[in-house]
């Protein structure tokens, strides 16, 4: 198979994915009980030209088929609908709240890929020892803490307690909005650091199994060397797969921290939406999220042939 070969059909694949995803997220809210024109016009008692006039103003009068045509040609075009909530442009909403979000997983998911792999790595490399099952029983405790536990532990203790960060809001400006979302970050970051840790640790320890690790080391090669061009190295494969799953995830556990720390961010923006039958905004939202974690495992399968050129041999002999 050559490479421009496996290139078309990784691109046909993310394609795929996209119009699958499309129709999903689309038709999906037909499922849900609750009318958008009743939520428009609430609090009143509209007359049935009021009713027909915004289901006409909508869109909400044409078969499911033709909306969705309507909405992925407006997709095409920068188009994400009308906000049933807002009154404004989906665009406009969400482009309020997304630096807010964006810098919040940006952070948490520096802190997941330094944390996890460190302590994975330091677990493999123990490996039967008494550090490695302090590390193994600590990420599975970790693992256990929900994300909004472990908020208001944070902020219990390095905001009320010791007053060393802001425990509500974004802050102004760039500077200060890091240093607002530094809690909410490590909030974010808690469970998903077990995640890549225990990948990094099983990478390793299958990387450290290897015939050509063991030869390096019999002939005397240092042994951080060893574990830095061939152990780790060749571990990255899998941590930059889960890297796909995390940003997503990230994303969608966003809105339980954006929540405890009272930030305004697309997490919490789609839970409201939710709530309040917000249908442009949902659909926008989940199309995103969508869309960071096809665009994450393309990353991913761009960088992996180059990470381990064995993995291209691999797909090339095939």
């Amino acid at each position: 198979m050559t490479a421009a070969r496996r290139v078309a059909g990784k691109l046909g694949g993310l394609l795929l994915t996209l119009f699958l995803a499309s129709l999903l997220v689309f038709f999906s809210r037909f499922l849900v009980p609750g009318d958008p024109v009743s939520f428009l016009l609430r609090g009143r008692k509209p007359s049935q030209e009021a009713v027909a006039q915004v289901t006409v103003q909508y869109g909400l009068d044409l078969p499911p088929w033709e909306q969705y045509l309507r909405w992925v040609l407006g997709l095409l075009q920068g188009d994400l609908g009308r906000s049933l909530q807002y009154r404004q442009d989906v665009t406009v909403v969400i482009g309020d709240r997304l630096p807010v979000t964006l810098l919040l997983v940006t952070m948490a998911g520096a802190i997941v890929l330094a944390a996890g792999v460190a302590l994975g790595a330091v677990a493999a490399l123990n490996r039967g020892r008494a550090l490695d099952r302090f590390v193994l029983i600590g990420l599975t405790v970790l693992g256990a803490i929900p994300s909004f536990v472990g908020a208001i532990v944070l902020i219990a203790l390095f905001s009320v307690q010791l007053g060393w960060f802001p425990s509500f809001g974004s802050g102004d400006g760039f500077v200060d909005m890091v240093y607002h979302l530094i809690l909410p970050s490590i909030a974010l970051a808690l469970v998903f650091i077990v995640l890549v840790g225990k990948v990094t640790r099983s990478a390793m320890v299958d990387q450290l199994s290897r015939e050509h690790v063991e030869v390096s080391t019999s002939r005397g090669v240092r042994r951080s060397v060893v574990v830095r061009r061939h152990v780790l190295r060749n571990a990255l494969g899998p941590i930059l797969t889960v890297s796909g799953v995390l940003v997503a995830g990230l994303i969608v556990a966003s809105s339980i921290v954006e929540a405890a720390f009272g930030l305004s961010g697309i997490g919490s923006l789609l839970v409201q939406s939710v709530d309040r039958l917000d249908f442009p905004v949902v659909q926008a939202i989940v199309l995103l999220v969508v869309c960071a974690f096809v665009v994450m495992n393309a990353i991913v399968d761009v960088l992996e042939p180059w990470i381990d050129p064995r993995s291209a041999a691999g797909a090339g002999a095939r």
